[in-house]
């Protein structure tokens, strides 16, 4: 890709992994009948998409999370685990493979998050890597949350570009999530759709001489 000269990463199953089905099977023991359809890769409850634009507190989504299992019982903490089982961490070595590409390209980092998750990957790069934040690896990163915006809507794109003074057709935007990469085409944005295990973005990035 000759012409690239930015490059937005999506953050879960590019560089770090996340697992849908243990959530899906934490939802169902915790009393959620249809956990595939109220929490998947591609479609889910609003609630979570509501939680991840900061339309909602962490405890209006957990009060929602105690409706949907019929429970009013359950704890702060039994809630976040079962939300978190999602997380599972940095891939390989995906951050060293961050810094390379710092090094010739200006990169970004889009991530539809939420407070709840955001907070349990923040502890957890700081315990593991001994880092505090992803400034060092990007620009500048970006949360859904904070934004108060998310994927696939073009609306966060657009304000990643303006803000950036990026120029769409130099810039390229990498996602596991097919519906992601179309919000980020009507944006005008070069896209690829990664399709391989994070541990492997290194290769990722070779295959498509990024790299």
């Amino acid at each position: 890709m000759e012409k690239i000269k930015n490059i937005i990463f999506d953050y879960g199953n590019v560089i770090f992994e996340i697992n849908f089905k243990r959530t899906q099977d934490a939802l169902l023991q915790l009393g959620i009948a249809n956990p595939t359809e109220f929490y998947g890769h591609r479609n889910q409850n609003p609630i979570f998409d509501n939680f991840e634009m900061a339309g909602v507190t962490a405890d209006e989504f957990r009060a929602e999370i105690r409706k949907a299992a019929n429970n009013l019982d359950l704890t702060d903490e039994q809630i976040d685990e079962v939300w978190n089982s999602l997380l599972i961490g940095v891939s390989a070595n995906n951050h060293d493979v961050l810094l390379e590409v710092k090094k010739k390209y200006r990169t970004f980092l889009l991530s539809n998050n939420n407070e709840i998750h955001y907070n349990w990957i923040i502890k957890h790069i700081q315990e593991k890597y001994g880092i505090n934040n992803y400034d060092a690896f990007f620009e500048k990163a970006y949360f859904s949350q904070l934004m108060k915006l998310r994927k696939p809507n073009v609306n966060i794109f657009e304000q990643v570009i303006k803000e950036n003074n990026l120029n769409p057709t130099e810039t390229l935007f990498i996602d596991d999530s097919p519906q992601h990469i179309e919000g980020a085409k009507k944006a005008g944005l070069h896209t690829l759709l990664m399709d391989l295990h994070p541990e492997k973005l290194e290769d990722f990035l070779k295959q498509h001489k990024l790299l």
